[in-house]
């Protein structure tokens, strides 16, 4: 019984979900420029005038760098030993002052303004979670050995992917 609620609730859920939302299109890349961030030996830097809070979630971000990827990492706790997708997210959010608390990757469906933003977007689907900062994007998904919250300068698929921003970033 309780999987067919699931059966019926769910897609009903995502599908009025998805309907108001901007759904993200192409590959999600890291072009370079004048607001984009640059990254060497794994440590990103801020470009020239970045606004203070896009400053913090660079910072946040390089302070995730070495962990490892740890399923409920960042919820129970802010500082973890590891962090999954939506403690990492949630934790340079919070770090930057544009995110109270912390959320499952689903929860990133409703955060902040639809679409991408001029400094940080966040790229939702259920189950997965990833974000840009001035155009470096932080993801968990898997780099051989190296898994876990890392800056990816790759290209990433944003199919399926809900596009939401910090209000004003």
């Amino acid at each position: 019984m309780k999987l067919l609620l699931l059966a019926i609730l769910v897609p009903l859920a995502l599908a009025s979900c998805g309907s108001s939302q901007k759904e993200a299109t192409g590959t999600i890349a890291y072009v370079g420029g004048p607001k984009s961030a640059l990254l060497r030996n794994g440590v990103a830097h801020a470009p020239p005038g970045a606004p203070a809070r896009v400053r913090l979630a660079i910072a946040a971000g390089n302070r995730l760098q070495n962990k490892p990827y740890k399923w409920g990492g960042g919820h129970a706790r802010l500082n973890d030993s590891g962090y999954d997708c939506s403690g990492a997210v949630s934790y340079v959010l919070r770090a930057a002052g544009l995110m109270q608390g912390q959320r499952p990757s689903r929860g990133f469906l409703n955060y902040g303004k639809k679409g991408y933003g001029n400094w940080i977007s966040v790229f939702v689907r259920d189950g997965h979670v990833f974000m840009t900062v001035a155009g470096l994007r932080l993801d968990t998904g898997g780099s051989g050995r190296r898994s876990g919250p890392r800056w990816k300068p790759a290209p990433r698929s944003g199919k399926g992917h809900i596009v939401r921003h910090p209000a004003g970033y």
